[in-house]
């Protein structure tokens, strides 16, 4: 008995040596990676291919219509606005009207079959130009509607038709800014409004005689209030403020012809007469003022050559201005008048010489 224990002692202490040695094997000696000969046949795995952008018939697709819309577009806004620039829109609208017709194709009874086919194909090869040109049309009419608003007067009748009995007076146009008053700024009294001397007497005879409107560039906001104190009297039967103005190059002019009353007729008063009126024949220039000229006298010197018209009534003024172009008109007219007495002086005696 003692001969078999000890024999399975052996085997066993022999099985976990054994056991132990295959284990440090394994940690202490890692399987090496095989080696690749320099001259062997098999070769490294290649890395994957990045596809090219390129290389992509689609995307050159996609590439060469977003070029060709965006050059489309280009053009036609070019087109559009060197049309804007050169030609006004009845001009566009009359070169047009063709190519906008040519869509609406009706054979004739007679036509051939092909001239049928070429007929309905050079219409509908035409529809979308003819409607792009419809396109602009009307968004040009929008859009100069919409500038017209701003830059032309606010109606082509500024002011209502006279009356009757009225239909022989003149009307007297009125600057207001250099012409009957003065406003100025200054940092210790703020807005201050100077009234021009004989603005009074000058305003109060005058109505007896005229149509009496004031015709300025300034905001009603101004207007208003500065002619309320200004005018205690009413004398002035209309004010006309900024949007009754025409704006053109920059600048709020005075367009006389919207005044529906007859331009034979129609006088305009200004300090800055020629420079802020399209009507220049009807124009009176007098001397610009400012609150530091106290002895000025031009209002008062008008006062008989604008009574001398209202009361002679001339059938039209225009020519009796242009008479008095590039003179100082009161002193022009007081030296005509002094040299008109004179010469029925000179016949009175004449007549007294010739009855002797």
């Amino acid at each position: 008995m003692s001969s078999t224990i000890l024999r399975s002692r052996v085997v066993s202490f022999i099985s976990k040596y054994n056991r132990r040695s295959l284990c440090s094997n394994v940690v202490t000696n890692p399987p090496k990676e095989p080696l690749v000969a320099a001259d062997s046949s098999i070769s490294p795995p290649t890395p994957p291919v990045t596809p090219n952008a390129d290389a992509n018939p689609t995307r050159k697709g996609w590439s060469f219509l977003k070029y060709t819309i965006v050059g489309v577009l280009t053009g036609t806004t070019a087109a559009a606005g060197y049309a804007t620039y050169a030609y006004r829109f009845d001009e566009i609208d009359e070169k047009t009207k063709s190519l906008r017709e040519s869509v609406k194709y009706s054979p004739s009874d007679d036509a051939t079959t092909i001239d049928k086919i070429q007929g309905f194909l050079y219409s509908t090869a035409m529809t979308v130009p003819a409607k792009a040109v419809e396109l602009y049309l009307d968004t040009r009419r929008l859009v100069e509607e919409q500038i017209r608003s701003y830059t032309e007067p606010y109606s082509d009748k500024l002011l209502p038709d006279l009356l009757p009995q009225e239909r022989h007076v003149f009307t007297l146009v009125l600057d207001l800014n250099e012409t009957l008053i003065h406003y100025a700024w200054t940092r210790d009294t703020s807005w201050q409004t100077f009234k021009r001397p004989g603005v009074d007497a000058f305003l109060e005879h005058l109505a007896q005689f005229y149509e009496i409107v004031v015709y300025t560039d300034e905001q009603n906001m101004f207007v208003d209030p500065v002619i309320d104190r200004l005018d205690t009297k009413h004398c002035i039967r209309y004010r006309l403020s900024r949007p009754a103005t025409k704006y053109q190059n920059g600048k709020h002019f005075r367009d006389l012809s919207k005044l529906n009353r007859d331009p034979a007729k129609v006088l305009y008063l200004s300090g800055h007469a020629l420079e802020s009126c399209l009507q220049p024949e009807n124009c009176l220039p007098i001397k610009a003022w400012q609150q530091q000229d106290k002895d000025d006298t031009s209002l008062v010197d008008f006062i008989p050559f604008l009574e001398f018209v209202a009361r002679t009534s001339p059938a039209d003024i225009r020519p009796v201005l242009a008479s008095y172009q590039g003179c100082d008109i009161p002193t022009e007219f007081i030296r005509r008048s002094k040299e008109h007495q004179r010469r029925m002086q000179e016949q009175k005696q004449r007549g007294r010489l010739w009855r002797h």
